[in-house]
């Protein structure tokens, strides 16, 4: 009996050291401990907190500390890096965030969440007492807020159009110069035709001397050309209708003007000219067939002809100089106004021509608004800016930056209520306003919430109705943003005054409202005409870009950056 009581407490005494064991075993590798400190609970305006999170954990746990603004009200200036210390097989990690708050009174720090491996961990709330700077205004001088500075919108790829337009414009220019402007080197044809009568005519003798009519027993085409030399000599130098003429005509002609003393001929020359006209006309008409000493005989007589006529020419006068200046200095002005023409033609062409081509391309409507530069139309093209505005927080891309007016502060019912406005109203047909509210309330019920949210929306139609926004149509529905953040859209129509102006124009409006289980609200207003395709392109790029990140998104987008 003994012996089995001695066996049964030692196989008690086994398991009871194996449990203990096991259960040191476990423990170790789901210890986990959370903590945290602050320097101080006591500050000034402006002065910050050190508020410090320790954990400790096992080695192969993963770690995540708060990031972005969870401590609000009061805002995380700068969050330490992490500093880590390893005892065994845990590890001691701590992190310090500076924090402050710009408003005297008293703010709870709000649960943090720590989350170690797959399990979250929260810190208990502290309270933090903000108090006022006491100011001397006998020695403190006190000046006037500033107001708003202009920040110069940063540059885009503006010089690269800039280089497309010049390079374009070289080109037209060059091609105008090329074809238009340039003075062209002239064809034989147009150096002989500026040369002297006489002077063409002697070269003419030349080129039929070099021609193969004779070789080829071209016996017309050689006394045709040789005819017409004549004729065209007599023609420009003494009787304009020498070329049309019949043989008989112009030697008749001819023998009018000898007669009249305006040309003094000798009969030998009148004798030789018809001589040769009419064997020329032998040849042409009647097929015959001088030999090739008689052909070179009239070749020569018609040289020696022209060298008579030549002789007897009389001297232009001032007169007819002066007459012959005029009329090269008005062929050169009509040269030059054709030139002017042509170009012009050729810009206007070029400018329809482009204008339709655009137009058949992108649309009338939009090559009109880009030359004659719509508002509207630019602001949806320009460099839209991306950022996030007042708490809780709203994500949101804009055409331009919103500008931050004057931040309200007022105590209802014992809670204090911080309203932060942003907006852009600087376009004729667009409105972009965002509203974010802030209590200092702890969770609050679903249904004062909603009545809350409803409340402001109302506020906001009441400040419309104010401003003469008539025949208001509001309709309601839910809003889901594009990362899931639930919402409600309050929407419809109404007439808005234009900017200066009695008249009005008819617009759309959208008020997307989201709120928080500590009841801060946040209002995200857009208002742009029905008739502005341009604005209400940009209303739809704003409406898709919208979103309210929960902590744990805000999170996991910071550890993605990082």
């Amino acid at each position: 009996m003994k012996l089995s009581e001695k066996g049964t407490s030692c196989k008690a005494f086994v398991i009871l050291i194996l449990s203990t064991f096991y259960f040191l075993l476990f423990t170790s590798k789901s210890f986990s401990q959370v903590t945290t400190e602050v320097d101080t609970t006591k500050i000034r305006i402006g002065e910050q907190i050190n508020y410090k999170i320790k954990v400790e954990a096992d080695s192969t746990a993963l770690v995540v500390f708060p990031e972005g603004q969870t401590f609000s009200p009061l805002e995380a200036v700068e969050a330490l890096e992490i500093d880590t210390t390893k005892k065994d097989s845990k590890f001691k990690l701590s992190r310090i965030y500076k924090l402050t708050h710009f408003d005297s009174g008293s703010y709870t720090i709000p649960r943090q969440k720590i989350i170690i491996g797959d399990k979250p961990f929260y810190t208990d709330s502290l309270r933090v007492d903000v108090g006022t700077v006491e100011v001397d205004t006998t020695k403190q001088k006190l000046y006037d807020i500033k107001p708003i500075i202009e920040v110069e919108k940063s540059s885009n790829n503006w010089w690269i159009w800039l280089l497309v337009v010049i390079v374009a414009l070289a080109l037209i220019g060059f091609l105008l110069w090329w074809f238009v402007w340039r003075e062209k080197p002239l064809t034989e044809e147009e150096e002989i035709a500026l040369l002297p009568p006489y002077d063409r005519a002697k070269l003419a003798l030349k080129k039929l001397d070099n021609s193969q009519y004779l070789i080829r027993s071209e016996v017309k085409e050689y006394y045709s050309e040789l005819t017409m030399i004549i004729r065209k000599y007599l023609d420009e130098k003494v009787y304009e209708r020498s070329l049309e003429s019949t043989t008989d005509e112009l030697i008749n002609r001819l023998q009018l003007l000898k007669e009249g003393n305006q040309f003094s001929f000798t009969k030998d020359t009148l004798h030789n000219l018809e001589t040769i006209l009419k064997r020329a006309d032998l040849v042409k008409f009647a097929k015959s067939a001088p030999d090739t000493a008689l052909i070179e005989m009239d070749r020569a007589t018609i040289e020696k002809e022209i060298e008579s006529v030549k002789a007897i020419l009389p001297e232009p006068t001032e007169e007819e100089k002066l007459l012959d200046e005029q009329y090269k200095e008005a062929q050169e002005r009509k040269k030059k106004r054709t030139k002017i023409m042509i170009t012009a033609a050729s810009i206007v062409l070029l400018l329809v021509a482009t204008y339709v081509g655009f137009g058949l391309k992108f649309g009338f409507k939009y090559v009109n608004d880009t030359i004659l530069g719509d508002e509207s139309k630019e602001l949806l093209e320009g460099e839209w800016v991306k950022s996030v505005y007042g708490y809780p927080p709203v994500y949101i891309e804009t055409p331009e930056v919103l500008k931050r007016v004057q931040d309200t502060l007022s105590d209802k019912s014992k809670d204090k209520i911080v309203q932060r406005v942003f907006v852009y109203d600087e376009a004729e047909h667009l409105d972009i306003k965002i509203i974010t509210i802030e209590t200092e309330n702890a969770q609050q019920e679903q249904a004062d919430v909603e009545r809350k949210v409803k409340q402001s929306i109302e506020k906001i139609i009441e400040d419309w109705e104010s401003v003469n926004v008539q025949n208001i149509i509001t309709k309601d529905d839910q809003f889901i943003t594009p990362n899931n953040a639930e919402g409600s859209k309050t929407y419809g129509t109404a007439d808005f005054p234009l900017q200066d102006s009695e008249e009005t124009f008819e617009g759309e409006y959208a008020i997307f409202s989201f709120a928080t289980k500590e009841g801060m609200i946040a209002h995200i207003t857009l208002v742009w005409s029905k008739e502005d395709s341009y604005a209400v392109e940009i209303s739809e790029r704003i409406i898709k870009s919208i979103e309210m990140k929960s902590e744990e998104q805000a999170n996991a987008e910071q550890e993605s950056q990082n």
